[in-house]
This record gives structure tokens, sequence and C-alpha cells, in this order.
């Protein structure tokens, strides 16, 4: 009689634990990743405006709000909204002459989640993918097009990835934590992108925008849009954001 093999959650668990008699050698049979990800020079960009830093609503007001909202009116946000949203999920906040360190925290300080934008409605932009470039705090457009019904599609036919504004996507570039932390590095990529989720609502929420996050699509599909290789850089999360459609009481 064959035994069956333990499901691949638990056993994924299991295999990543912590123990006294046992911990994660780093992963040698991994390269180290480029700290950032470089897209090439010719690619037109956007630079952002700046960030604000200071003012706004409180936080713990901010979080007494948050909620998750998917309904969108379609309207467009502002580039000084997604320059916002961006920067308070993976922006620069403190610099070093050995680093950066940026808005949300990752493990070791190593950034391994990527972050990618499908532009439906952004003013003064036309629907298009791009990339966050951190370290310049611009965007790298990877190619023009409404991809918002792809999106959708990709991401079990919800429909709002096709009425947001923006629909943000993380992929990971898993030697970049791999390399340190071998195996255990894939639960601190996951943990880092719900630091990213996490900072993303409340943003998008001081800025009277709603915002779902998502953890359910078809990987493959989502990676194939923005042109990934889904081995290299895994998608572990999305989120939309856009102008709030009104409350049905």
């Amino acid at each position: 009689m064959l035994r069956r093999s333990m499901p691949v959650g638990p056993d994924f668990q299991e295999t990543t634990k912590y123990h006294y008699s046992k911990t994660f050698a780093p992963g040698l049979h991994v390269h180290p990743a480029p700290p950032i990800t470089v897209y090439d020079a010719s690619l037109p960009r956007i630079d952002l405006p700046k960030p604000e830093v200071a003012d706004g609503p409180g936080l713990w007001e901010t979080i007494a709000r948050r909620r998750t909202r998917r309904e969108f009116t379609g309207d467009p946000i502002s580039l000084a909204q997604l320059s916002q949203l961006l920067w308070a999920m993976s922006g620069v906040t403190f610099a070093t002459p050995d680093g950066a360190f940026r808005a949300a925290g990752s493990a070791g300080g190593l950034y391994p989640n990527d972050t990618y934008v499908c532009i439906n409605a952004v003013e003064d932009v036309k629907p298009s993918l791009a990339f966050y470039e951190v370290p310049d705090h611009r965007l790298c457009l990877l190619g023009e097009g409404a991809y918002g019904f792809e999106m959708a599609r990709a991401a079990l036919g919800q429909t709002c990835c096709s009425t947001a504004a923006v629909v943000f996507v993380w992929a990971a570039v898993i030697a970049r934590a791999a390399w340190k932390y071998s195996d255990r590095a894939y639960r601190y990529i996951y943990l880092d992108a719900g630091h990213l989720g996490a900072h993303g609502q409340l943003a998008a929420e001081a800025l009277g925008l709603a915002s779902v996050n998502i953890g359910a699509y078809y990987d493959d599909e989502v990676a194939g849009i923005f042109g990934l290789d889904s081995q290299q850089q895994v998608i572990v999360y999305m989120m939309a954001v856009g102008k709030p459609a009104p409350e049905v009481i």
C-alpha cells in the first residue's frame, strides 16, 4: 500500500521551521541576485512627484477607517496620488552610504519584492504597464495599452482589477533572499508582501481612495502580462486601488 505524502502546505510549514537543533545555512547553491532590478535605459520613464512626508490624517484615524473596498468608479487618480502610494509602500525613507531603507520593512533589508503597476486610469498617463524604480522614485514604462480586463481575467475574474485606477503587483526575486535564508526565504518573502499590502491600504485610505488586496490569481498569467519569468520572479500579492464608488447601504 502506497503511503500518501504530506500535502504541500503542511509540508512547507514543517520543512521551513527553525529548531534549536536545526537552522538554515545560507543558500550556497543560490547566486545572489542584484539588489535591484534594472530595465533597459532606452525604455521611457516617468518622474513621479515628490511624496509628502508630513501632515495628512492621523495614523490612528486612518487605521480606524481602513476597510477593504472593491467597488471603484473607474475615474482616474492623480499622478501625485500614485506617487504617494508607491512611496508609502516601497519608497526610500532613509539612505546611508551602505544602502537605503524603505517604507515597509524587509527581512535582512533585502527587499526581494519588486513593484509592478497596471495603470488603467491615471491623469496625464496613458494606460500602460510599468515598473517602479525605487532609487529614482520613477516609473519605467514597459508597454502602453489597456490591460485592465486581462488583469481581471488573471485575477480569477475579479472585475475590480478592470475598474480600479491602478493595480499593483508584487513579484519576488527569490534569489535576492534565498542566498541568505535558503528555503526559509519563502516565508520572509510572503511576510514582506504582507507589509507592503498593509502600507498600501493605509496609504490609500489616507488619500481618500478605495483599495482591495488580492491573493487569488493565476500566477503564470499575471507574470506573463508583465513579461516576467514566473520561475525567477514569483507573483506573491496584488492590490487594486481607485476612486471609491458610493457605498450601498
